[in-house]
């Protein structure tokens, strides 16, 4: 028996170093050509809780079955809880002006506001739909009005166009799901 696995093992590894490395692809921030008046100088965005599927670091395709296919070789750059955080705390500094950092709160005074995000779905669909929805939380320091609230958002990208039409549609739903969230929980 340990002549048999000793073979798979062996398989495993020279299967693994034929593969080559996996391509990582980026998600580049698209232009922000607005400006939003929010009720907040300094907000810390402190919890993006996404979906498994959704914190892998592969790029995930829903078919049209609902089956999540991932393309091989095809990974986030970075880790994608990191990156939905840092991607929307810029979203939101470029939107509305604010000091707005990602948790741990970097600055010596404490952040007026909180923001966390929690999505229920995070995916490119088949459809040509990236599809995000879930809740967001705003907490005060000043003992003043929490908020709260949900979102279902969608943008259109080339089902077609692999992990880097995949990406661009990330970076304008984040943009967008910034533009929801200063509108109706940052007011």
């Amino acid at each position: 028996m340990s002549f048999f696995r000793t073979s798979l093992a062996i398989t495993a590894l020279t299967l693994a170093a034929c593969s080559g490395p996996a391509d990582r692809y980026s998600v580049a921030p698209p232009a922000v050509t607005e400006s939003i008046r929010i009720g907040f100088r300094s907000i810390e965005v402190r919890e993006i809780s996404l979906p498994t599927y959704a914190a892998a670091d592969e790029i995930a395709l829903q078919d049209a079955s609902g089956k999540l296919v991932t393309e091989s070789g095809a990974l986030w750059a970075d880790s994608p809880e990191r990156a939905v955080a840092m991607e929307l705390s810029r979203a939101l500094s470029k939107l509305t002006g604010a000091r707005v950092a990602s948790s741990p709160w970097p600055l010596e005074a404490f952040p007026d506001a909180r923001l966390e995000v929690r999505f229920e779905s995070l995916i490119a669909r088949g459809d040509g739909q990236y599809h995000a929805a879930g809740q967001y939380f705003v907490g005060v320091s000043d003992g003043g009005r929490e908020r709260s609230g949900l979102f279902e958002l969608a943008v259109p990208f080339d089902p077609n166009g692999g992990p880097q039409a995949i990406a661009v549609a990330r970076g304008q739903l984040i943009l967008d799901l910034a533009k929801y969230i200063a509108r109706s929980g940052l007011n």
